[in-house]
């Protein structure tokens, strides 16, 4: 009887460990948690990707105005994938949009944006990844909604895709830009 003990607590260990996995493996990843929502932008500056023709940015050029960071990297697959949906909000003009190339060659960043167009208004190179920690960021990509005054009212985590766009950040940069208008 002991002996079956030994196989059978592992098993129902591991079986536990199985379901708890898989009951989470539907989770919006929206639902991680940031620990800087409705807190104060970090401080940080970041220079230009090397050799392309835009400014780095720093957390001042964040004040002012409503402004969309987006965390991204050409050796990502899902940064391709919601790339569409940035050409899309930088048509509208209403926010601008700052991109943090993640641990990125700049050869690389520069290819990536060439093929598939560039969004930004800047971009800051974060190649030793200091800059993402500080804004708590878990993967690439991951984008965040500054207000006009430097907090971060939204954060979405992982790529942009049509729903999520239509649902998520169009509303949430709205309701931004309204309470911008009403101050």
């Amino acid at each position: 009887m002991k002996r079956i003990w030994i196989y059978l607590v592992p098993l129902v260990l591991a079986g536990g460990l199985f379901a708890l996995f898989a009951s989470q493996i539907n989770e919006d990843p929206n639902l991680l948690p940031s620990a800087l929502l409705n807190k104060d932008a970090p401080q940080f500056e970041l220079g230009p990707i090397e050799g392309h023709n835009q400014s780095g940015f720093s957390t001042k050029d964040l004040i002012g105005q409503v402004t969309l960071v987006n965390v991204f990297a050409s050796w990502c697959v899902p940064c391709r994938d919601e790339h569409e949906f940035l050409i899309e909000l930088a048509k509208r003009g209403d926010v601008k949009i700052y991109g943090i190339n993640y641990n990125d060659q700049p050869e690389n960043a520069r290819a990536f944006l060439a093929e598939l167009g560039n969004p930004y208004d800047a971009i800051g190179a974060d190649r030793n990844r200091r800059v993402s920690l500080d804004w708590g960021v878990y993967g690439v990509p991951e984008s965040y909604l500054v207000n006009q005054s430097g907090k971060i009212v939204y954060k979405h985590t992982g790529p942009i895709n049509a729903q999520s766009f239509q649902k998520d950040v169009v509303p949430a940069i709205e309701k931004t830009l309204e309470a911008l208008s009403n101050t």
